[in-house]
């Protein structure tokens, strides 16, 4: 009599962290109830890295997690060199989860040669071997269209709406946008919020400078209302500041300014410590050092987010139903 060889159909969850931002990470394998995977990471005196990881990954599904912060080429690279070693270490799927994914503001040629850096980005993860990609509140829709494989497209809308409407209610609330292009993301708000009023900024932008804008006129009835600025990022928090302001001036009660990633390159904590509104919610997407927090800040945690999405493709659930009221 002869034995065959075994095989095992039970699927294997495993949890790999770059450098970028491990806290989240950490709390997001919490959330699964498991641990991340013990990985050497090291630079070399040239500053190349080395990844390795110390547990066999052959037939693995692999959710690779790294948040794109400063410095940001440093943490994608890792990223890169992480997802390349799962594959050829045979994990059968991989997974890169990027809850901040970087360039995805250069989602398009705004002047003749210019790089579309979002898209290459999209390429490089391919060719390094991913199979999908996870991320949140990306830039633009379109991004989803770069990767060629399945995106999930995480909202933190609903803990960011949840969290709003529970402090200030939403009798009083006007949701606004800092400029016309982000109006479909208030609308998202309004929704969220019962239906509360919207009202946007006109303004200028000069493409030619980087992180700079002019807030012109408010387009809505903000009198009186506590006025909900929303964002996907804050960066310097020039525009964001400058909305703020021009609401005050047109009579809002007050402003909370809200937005899912807080990149807060300088000098943002400067300008929203010193800012007019009166809170600002964010999400923990990137890093918030020491040196980053404020007394009006307000960071909610991402990861139950990311665990539930990790557990529904693990478990071949749907990611869509998350997000359908």
């Amino acid at each position: 009599m002869t034995t065959g060889m075994k095989r095992t159909t039970e699927k294997n969850l495993m949890v790999f962290s770059g450098r970028g931002h491990p806290e989240l990470a950490e709390a997001v394998a919490a959330d699964l109830g498991t641990g991340l995977v013990p990985t050497e990471l090291r630079d070399f005196a040239n500053t190349e890295m080395y990844v390795r990881f110390e547990e066999s990954v052959r037939g693995c599904d692999a959710f690779v997690i790294q948040s794109h912060t400063a410095p940001i080429n440093k943490w994608i690279m890792e990223h890169l060199i992480m997802v390349d070693a799962l594959k050829r270490a045979s994990a059968k799927r991989i997974t890169v989860v990027t809850p901040f994914y970087g360039y995805a503001r250069q989602d398009k040629k705004s002047r003749g040669r210019e790089p579309i850096s979002a898209r290459l980005m999209a390429d490089l993860f391919k060719t390094a071997g991913a199979d999908r990609l996870m991320a949140v509140d990306l830039h633009t829709d379109q991004i989803q269209g770069f990767f060629d494989g399945p995106v999930d497209h995480l909202q933190a809308l609903p803990i960011l709406t949840d969290y709003v409407a529970g402090k200030y209610g939403t009798e009083e609330l006007t949701v606004v946008s800092p400029d016309a292009g982000r109006i479909k993301v208030a609308e998202q708000w309004s929704r969220r919020l019962g239906g509360a009023p919207l009202a946007f900024i006109h303004k200028t932008r000069d493409v030619t400078r980087a992180n700079t804008s002019v807030a012109n006129r408010v387009i809505g009835r903000v009198e009186g209302r506590t006025c909900v600025l929303v964002d996907d990022m804050i960066d310097s928090g020039g525009t964001i500041c400058h909305a703020a302001d021009a609401l005050l001036n047109d009579g809002a009660g007050s402003v909370v300014i809200a937005a899912t990633h807080a990149i807060f390159s300088e000098p943002a904590v400067q300008r929203l410590r010193d800012s007019v509104a009166r809170e600002v919610v964010v999400t923990d997407t990137l890093p918030i050092t020491a040196e980053k927090k404020f007394e009006k800040l307000t960071a909610l945690s991402i990861a139950p987010l990311l665990g539930q999405a990790i557990r529904e493709v693990f478990e071949d659930g749907s990611v869509t139903s998350m997000f359908t009221p």
